[in-house]
Formats: structure tokens, sequence, C-alpha cells
């Protein structure tokens, strides 16, 4: 009784917030899916950016009055969805739904099951952001990929979203890749332009990548100039790990983790700002989607998902990376969003602000200094640190064992 009284109650908040949402919205005269996206009257355009639900079929009780509250919030002009709508599997999670020993919709031996549950758990996401009457984009996670359902069938279920823009221009058999260009308050021309991209299961595809280009290249001719650019996926660039550095086992910032290099102490480089849990290594060498974008000159900052409990920005080589918060509530935190907000008349000079939930905020809101992530604990350091032998693992069994 007392658990199915805390559910109805989680039910009614996401309700109240909801109809609070789509008031507001209501009330600017947000812009309906399907239409053009454009800087408003006051020359400003909001993107709020939410990534890694990844729940199942019993979506944990918080997840809707989340995203009710983030988007009530940041009152934004577009939500992208950077991947991850769903869990595959994951045995003995302790969880916070109704089936606390199982999390993911995979039902082994049943592909249509699967397929079920997986439609079931996207739609409970899906359906918040439509109510609200705001365009949404989604780009496609790992996860997304590993319960096989295939990008034409994933396309024809957003589809059924009234407020979906997510659309597949790529025409290639590698992932769904898109631009959505935002054109200025009068309409005329394209002052912006967002660059949704698959990062598919391991990263982004050549294919994908030589569409970036060619687009990019038809941009420039189009409007007679370079128009500057986002890009929004699930996993990151290799480059990403240039924003960590090594550091004194005293420095208050650093947290022991194992690289290739053995165990050390790493911390976020100078100029990079933020809360991290695990630390990423990437490659040692340039992938071809940041060389493209360095190539091209559009794309001035670019937003990834993935690593759930990982919120921070920092710049490299001229384009800023940023991690953001998932919200993932059937694990442990922090959860969290992030809020960009264009000015037309000078595009390159964003605000970008990350928010962290505060479960101990009165109403359940998000903490008033956007990089409050909470203390590391000695185990928060353990698990960070057991995370990173794992990772070695993982790698060097990928070299050693056939794909």
């Amino acid at each position: 009784m007392k658990h199915t009284m805390k559910r109805a109650l989680a039910v009614l908040m996401a309700a109240l917030l909801l109809l609070t949402c789509w008031v507001t919205a209501a009330a600017e005269d947000a812009a309906p899916a399907g239409k053009t996206l454009k800087f408003g009257s006051d020359g400003k355009f909001t993107i709020l950016h939410v990534s890694d639900p990844q729940d199942d079929q019993y979506p944990a009780h918080a997840l809707g009055s989340f995203l009710a509250q983030a988007i009530s919030m940041s009152q934004p002009d577009l939500i992208i969805f950077t991947g991850d709508m769903v869990e595959d599997t994951r045995w003995g999670d302790p969880g916070v739904d109704d089936f606390p020993l199982w999390e993911g919709v995979v039902v082994p031996g049943s592909t249509a099951k699967t397929r079920a549950n997986a439609f079931k758990a996207a739609d409970y996401v899906l359906s918040i952001l439509n109510s609200c009457g705001i365009p949404f984009a989604v780009t496609q996670g790992n996860n997304d990929y590993k319960v096989k359902v295939s990008n034409s069938d994933w396309l024809d279920f957003y589809a059924q979203y009234e407020n979906n823009v997510t659309v597949d221009m790529s025409d290639n058999s590698e992932g769904i890749d898109y631009r959505l260009p935002i054109y200025g308050s009068d309409g005329s021309e394209v002052k912006f332009n967002i660059y949704c991209m698959d990062s598919g299961e391991h990263m982004t595809g050549a294919a994908s990548v030589d569409w970036y280009v060619a687009d990019s290249n038809a941009q420039k001719e189009a409007n007679g100039k370079t128009v500057p650019a986002f890009a929004f996926q699930h996993i990151p660039v290799d480059e990403l790990h240039h924003l960590f550095v090594t550091c004194d086992k005293n420095d208050p910032d650093g947290v022991l983790a194992a690289g290739f290099d053995g165990f050390r102490y790493y911390k976020l480089a100078d100029g990079a700002h933020g809360y991290f849990s695990s630390v990423y290594y990437g490659d040692t060498g340039e992938s071809d989607e940041f060389k493209s974008w360095k190539q091209q000159g559009d794309v001035i900052a670019a937003f990834f998902g993935h690593m759930h409990q990982d919120g921070f920005s920092g710049v490299y080589d001229g384009i800023e990376l940023n991690m953001t918060y998932g919200c993932e509530f059937a694990k442990s935190g922090p959860y969290g969003v992030r809020v960009i907000t264009l000015d037309e008349n000078d595009v390159t000079n964003y605000e970008n602000t990350i928010y962290s939930f505060d479960k101990n905020a009165a109403d359940c809101g998000f903490s008033a200094d956007p990089y409050d992530a909470p203390q590391r604990s000695f185990m928060d350091k353990v698990k960070l640190f057991i995370d990173s032998l794992l990772y070695i693992a993982k790698t060097m069994i990928k070299k050693v064992l056939p794909v």
C-alpha cells in the first residue's frame, strides 16, 4: 500500500508539472514541431539538453517529474535527447522501480517482447516531451542499438509524436544523422545550425562524418558563408581525454584512477570545470569526426551524454566539449540537464549552464549553483578506481579477441 501511494503521488506530481509547462509553452507560443525553428522576438533561442534516461518499461518514479521540472525550469525552444532512451539489460541492480532485481527491456529469446518493452519505455519519456508542445530531437545511443530495433523502426516510432523533429538526412546505413537549421527572428536566413549525429554503439562512423562534411559544404555555398553550429551526439569524441590531466595525490581535486600508464591521480585540466565520476581516456590520436569539425570550421561546441554521472565542460583546440549528466534514476546520481541559450546577434557568445538535480530542495528542483555537485565520498573514489580498472580490462579484451 505504501509503495502504491508513493507511485500515485509521483504520477500526480508529474501531471501537475506537465500542466505547468504546457500552459507556459502555450502562453509563449512555442513553435510546433515540423515548423521552422527560429530565434524569438527577443533574439534568444534556448536548448534543453537531456540524456540517458536509460530505463525500462517500469520507469523510475522520479523520472517523469524530473523531465517536467527541467522543462518548466528552462522554458526551452528545443529539447535535444542524446541517446540511451532505454536500458538494454542489467542484472542485480537495486533500482527504484517495481521490479528491483531486474532492469532493462530485453526479454531473452523474444524479440517481439523486447521491442514492445523498448517502445513502452521510450513512450514514457517522449509522451512527456510531446505534452509540453515543444519541438524535440533525438540522437541514437548505444543501448538503443542493443535492443535490436532498426533505425527505420525508431524513426517511425518517433514520427508518432506531433512535436518530434527527428529525421534522417544522411541516407546511409550507419545511423540517423541530420541538421536542424535555426532561422533569424524574421525568418529570412539561417543564423545557426544544429548537427544531430549518430555515434552508434562505439563512435560516429565514416559515412556519417562524410555526410556532415558534404552538408556543411552545401550550407557554406547556400549561405555564402560559414554558418556556426553545435554538434549533439551520445558517445563523445576521443578528444575529450584532453580535458583530464594527471596531478599530485595531495591535490584536493585529484582522484585515483587507473590508466594505460599505470595508477595515477587525475583532475580536470585548467579551464575545464564541472564534476566527473570517471576518467575518460579515449585514444591518443585525433578522431576523424573532430578533424572534420576543425576542417569545416563551423562546429563551435559539441555536447555528449553516455557517461551518466559526469557533468563538465572545457575547450580543446578551439572547440568546447561538454559532458551532460544523465537522468537515469534507476541508478545513483548526480542527475542533471544542460541549458544553452543562443543570442541571434552574437551566436558564438552563448550561455551554457549545467544544472544538477537537488533531491534535498523543498520542491525537488535543480541546484541554484549549477556546479554544486556532491562531494565525493571514499566509496565514490573506490568505485571510480574499480571502474577504471574494468575499462582497461574491457579495452584489452577487445584488442585480443576477434570482433
